[in-house]
């Protein structure tokens, strides 16, 4: 039932849930599901992502998950072109690209977790794309696999004389329509004309008058077709310069009208993106992190534009500039708060800080939304010169509804986007959200001529409103094109095209309470390519999906059994905790930290007496693990293998006794002895102290740090005290809260007195330890520590090595080539620039896996569910497998074994291999 479940959810306002869930590995697979549906009078839905905002991506039947087995990008000779397949995120596909040069057209908002055959099912645009960087003008070709099963790849040069000959009946009636269209030139006239302006709202019919044979149509088709029409199983994409630099400015004016009027001036002076925000979205955005908080008092009518040029070089640059500038005197800029420049920056600092504001939008809005209700996603297009009147009749019609009034969008292309949030277990609720989509719709069409959807696609919500944009006329060919290449209605039913007037109102789902931290999730999908157990068990959103089911069910029922049943696995003890969904999550939730949460409340009294002990007695037991290390390297690691997977038998004991690992080192030696007069204080993580590098041969960790900062003249000391002081990871991580709360308190009054109050920086040398002792310790904290906790400087060891030693030490040789693993504590800290600049100056070419990420290892977790290590790896492994590096480099002792454990190769901390490179 939670496979099920955990489907039933997407960044849509809808819940349907799924009777089956295929994942599907390769094409036949998908024929095999289709010829199955058609057969047995079944339908079919295709999911990627999920990130689509309309219910595209959902069914009540089968769902065809294409994600996972569909991955990959190759780019072509010609460097211009690259094959992609559908499961390919946007930002993986931009990260292979940029290598070259190139990026993808299509840019959503969504690029870190939507795929590309999302972008192409939905036609999807975002910021730059317009109506000439999208799907349907830059997907070359396209390999399709139709309802009937039939494989059509559009690149071949035989395509359509074995279309024909495949599907005979779908070719004439193509053609038949084709020519139908062609014969009227008032129809081909609108039509032109509805495409002149962002629109994803039905078939993408002027496919008829831009192909000139069946498959040429078909390719048309294809894009933006939501998946009703057939699979998308590969493409073939031109892409398009990357243009690494730019200049970018924040513009205030004190109308949208004001805005909007500048808007056409900046596109023509060569703008590549025109971002507009109204004053209610600017004041709502000061309540986010990172957004200046003067902004909460901008006058209610004010408006800016956010505006930025690309060029390939500083010349083009200039150029662009110098126009900008021209046009800015020109332009009633205003000046209402302290925090405006109204200048255009280079500074990349400053750009992101820009577009974080930009996208601030949606977390506000999310955060802040009523308990309970469901957050809509809008979008539409108007022909840029009614920009204005657009966005005070769509303010007016938010107010008048009962809806919070903001508006943001692209402005160069006319393309608006706005949020509703309602509760849709209450009936009023409901209503009062028909009303408004009721009156909105009539307004964008018969006001504005506009697009009812202009990026999002039809899906569900759009589909009883598609003949009101269209007419009867237009609706009834795409009627055609649905049973012509669909006859027996297998794919997608209910999307795009629906009868029932009343269908964007039917699945609504409803958001119940559950744990504080997960209830402000808008389930939009950002966090799932960043989870490590995304392709073993769940994700962050599937869990708080699953949670959400847990309390719509009524109490003792036997669904919220099973749930719970599975959930201890799936969801809680195969979380890494790593809280990279936190980064990638716009509104910040951390499920790392509430499946933790999870692990505490089923801890006994006993168990979490026993781990504080732990932790009051830690030096003894840190003795006693070197000596069980110690003993263990005398016995075959097959009969530790067999001893501890015996042992781990029963569900209690898979959490509380790991799985030995051939990777397991050995002992670490004692540490060195150091002198009291440094530059810094030393702090050796209790993994450095316990487990030794990957080769006998290597200089221990905790020497190799002493000895460059030596070197380098900044000499560290290690206090004698240091054995039995830890970051409380070990204890946070398994949700020991009283453990937890003991040693964060221990290690901050030891670090405090260590450091002479703060006087010297606290070095430290494995990166989650670092993220312990930074952040993860603070809300544990008594008061007291808390004060003596902002006077600490903590500094991981690389950025020490990179930031303080570097300029200090002389390279004497290099490697030619190694490959890193950057951390998710790294990540969170932001060294991942250090790791690379000390990697940098000890190697000719330095690796950063495109598919790198958290490996999964957790402190111990993949020793005590080594699947999830193992899934999580699996991509960075397969990219660096046919490579060979002259090293292996990370920056924490367990990620290390976690790689050494994926690979084969022997990672060890990339500050060893500088302390080899910098050796007179």
């Amino acid at each position: 039932m939670h496979d099920l479940v955990r489907y039933a959810s997407d960044a849509s306002p809808y819940r349907f849930i799924p009777q089956v869930v295929v994942l599907a590995e390769d094409i036949d697979d998908v024929a095999a599901v289709l010829r199955f549906a058609r057969e047995n009078g079944r339908n079919v839905v295709f999911r990627a992502a999920g990130t689509s905002l309309n219910g595209q991506a959902q069914g009540e039947d089968i769902l065809v998950d294409v994600r996972r087995h569909f991955a990959g990008i190759e780019v072509l000779p010609d460097k211009h072109r690259a094959r992609i397949r559908p499961g390919t995120t946007i930002m993986r596909a931009n990260a292979v690209l940029v290598r070259h040069g190139r990026l993808m057209g299509p840019d959503p908002a969504s690029a870190i977790a939507c795929t590309v055959g999302g972008v192409v099912a939905n036609n999807a645009s975002g910021m730059t794309a317009g109506v000439t960087r999208n799907s349907y003008r830059l997907m070359e070709s396209a390999t399709v696999v139709l309802p009937s099963g039939t494989v059509v790849d559009t690149s071949d040069a035989e395509a359509e004389t074995k279309l024909w000959q495949a599907e005979p009946e779908l070719c004439a009636e193509l053609m038949a329509i084709k020519a139908e269209i062609e014969s009227d030139p008032a129809l081909v006239r609108r039509i032109r004309a509805k495409y002149a302006i962002k629109n994803t709202n039905g078939y993408r019919v002027d496919a008829f008058l831009d192909g000139r044979n069946p498959v040429e149509i078909l390719r048309g088709l294809m894009v933006g077709s939501q998946g009703t029409l057939g699979f998308i199983a590969e493409t073939v994409f031109d892409t398009v310069p990357l243009n690494r630099l730019t200049s970018t400015a924040l513009l205030f004016f004190d109308s949208l009208h004001a805005a909007a009027a500048a808007v056409p001036k900046l596109a023509d002076a060569g703008a590549s993106a025109v971002e507009l925000m109204d004053g209610n979205t600017l004041r709502a955005c000061a309540a986010v992190e990172g957004a200046p908080a003067d902004w909460a008092e901008l006058p209610k009518p004010a408006a800016a534009l956010l505006v930025e040029f690309r060029a390939p070089d500083e010349k083009t640059l200039d150029l662009f500039e110098s126009k900008a500038q021209a046009l800015l005197v020109q332009f009633p800029l205003t000046v209402p708060v302290d925090s405006i420049s109204n200048a255009f920056t280079r500074d990349k600092k400053q750009i992101r800080a820009y577009w974080k504001a930009r996208e601030a939008f949606i977390s506000a809005v999310g955060k802040a939304r009523p308990p309970g209700s469901t957050l809509i996603t809008e979008d539409f297009a108007v022909s840029p010169a009614h920009l204005a009147d657009a966005c005070d009749a769509l303010l007016e019609l938010q107010e008048r509804h009962g809806f919070d009034a903001a508006v943001t969008g692209h402005a160069a292309h006319g393309n608006l986007h706005f949020l509703l949030a309602f509760d849709s277990a209450k009936p009023d609720d409901v209503s009062r959200y028909d009303a408004f989509m009721q009156e909105f719709c009539s307004m964008a069409v018969e006001r504005f001529d506009g697009s009812l959807k202009a990026e999002h696609g039809t899906g569900r919500n759009i589909a009883p409103f598609l003949e009101l944009e269209w007419g009867s006329e237009v609706t009834a060919l795409m009627w055609r094109v649905k049973q012509a290449f669909d006859p027996h209605g297998v794919l997608g039913r209910g999307v795009i095209l629906d009868r029932d007037p009343q269908a964007h109102l039917r699945g609504l789902k409803s958001i119940p309470h559950i744990e504080d931290i997960g209830n402000p999730c808008i389930e939009c999908g950002f966090c799932e390519p960043v989870c490590p157990s995304r392709d073993v068990t769940t994700t962050p959103r599937q869990r708080i999906a699953l949670r959400r089911e847990m309390y719509r069910q009524e109490p003792g029922a036997a669904v919220t059994e099973q749930l719970v049943d599975a959930y201890g696995y799936h969801g809680v003890d195969t979380c890494a905790g790593d809280s990279t969904c936190k980064i990638a999550c716009p509104v910040g939730i951390d499920t790392g930290a509430m499946m933790k949460d999870f692990r505490r409340l089923r801890h006994s009294e006993t168990a979490e007496r026993v781990a504080k002990s732990v932790a009051d007695r830690f030096g003894t037991v840190e003795r006693l693990l070197r000596l069980a290390l110690q003993f263990t390297s005398w016995i075959d690691d097959r009969l530790l293998g067999w001893t501890t997977r015996t042992l781990r038998r029963g569900a209690a004991a898979a959490e509380l006794i790991p799985e030995w690992l051939p990777e397991i080192p050995r002992p670490a030696p004692v540490l060195p002895r150091t002198k009291a007069d440094a530059a810094a204080v030393y702090f050796p993580a209790c993994v450095n102290r316990i487990f030794a590098g990957p080769t006998p041969g290597d200089l221990p960790l905790p020497q190799t740090i002493v000895t460059l900062s030596e070197r380098a003249g900044l000499p560290v000391t290690i206090p004698d005290d240091v054995s039995g002081k830890c970051c409380a990871t070990i204890w946070h991580s398994k949700g020991y809260h009283e453990g937890n709360v003991r040693m964060a308190n221990l290690m901050v009054e030891s670090a405090y007195r260590w450091t002479g109050g703060g006087r010297l920086p606290l070095v430290v040398d494995a990166t989650s330890c670092s993220l312990g002792i930074t952040s993860e310790v603070v809300p544990y904290l008594t008061e007291e520590n808390r004060r003596r906790h902002m006077s600490l400087r903590i500094v991981d060891s690389v950025t020490w090595a990179a930031r303080e030693l570097l300029p200090q030490l002389r390279v004497f040789r290099r490697l030619t080539s190694v490959v890193l693993h950057p951390t998710c504590s790294g990540q969170q800290l932001g060294n991942q620039p250090d790791l690379e600049a000390v990697a940098a100056a000890i190697s000719e070419l330095v690796t950063v896996p495109i598919t790198a990420q958290c490996c999964g290892f957790a402190g111990d977790r993949g020793l005590l569910h080594r699947e999830l290590t193992e899934s999580a790896t699996a991509a960075e492994a397969a990219e660096i497998g046919g490579q060979v590096y002259d090293a292996y480099l990370s920056t924490n002792r367990t990620c290390e074994m976690g790689m050494q454990h994926a690979t084969g190769e022997q990672y060890r901390s990339v500050l060893t291999e500088l302390e080899w490179a910098t050796r007179p």
